[in-house]
C-alpha cells in the first residue's frame, strides 16, 4: 500500500491567487479565471491553488 505523506486531513481548494511581480495579489474562484487574467497581463504571473 502507498503512502500517504501528506499526514493528516486533505484540504480543499476554494480559490486561485494570481500573483503579479508588481506584488499585486488577486483571488479567482476557478484556474480558469485566473489563468485567463494571468495571460490579460502578458503570462509573467503566477497562480497559486489556496485553501480558506
Amino acid at each position: 500500500m502507498g503512502c500517504n505523506c501528506g499526514g493528516g486531513a486533505q484540504q480543499t481548494v476554494n480559490a486561485f491567487q494570481l500573483i503579479l511581480p508588481d506584488g499585486s495579489v488577486r483571488v479567482y474562484y476557478t484556474w480558469q479565471e485566473a489563468h485567463a487574467a494571468n495571460l490579460r497581463a502578458g503570462g509573467v504571473g503566477t497562480i497559486v491553488p489556496v485553501s480558506q
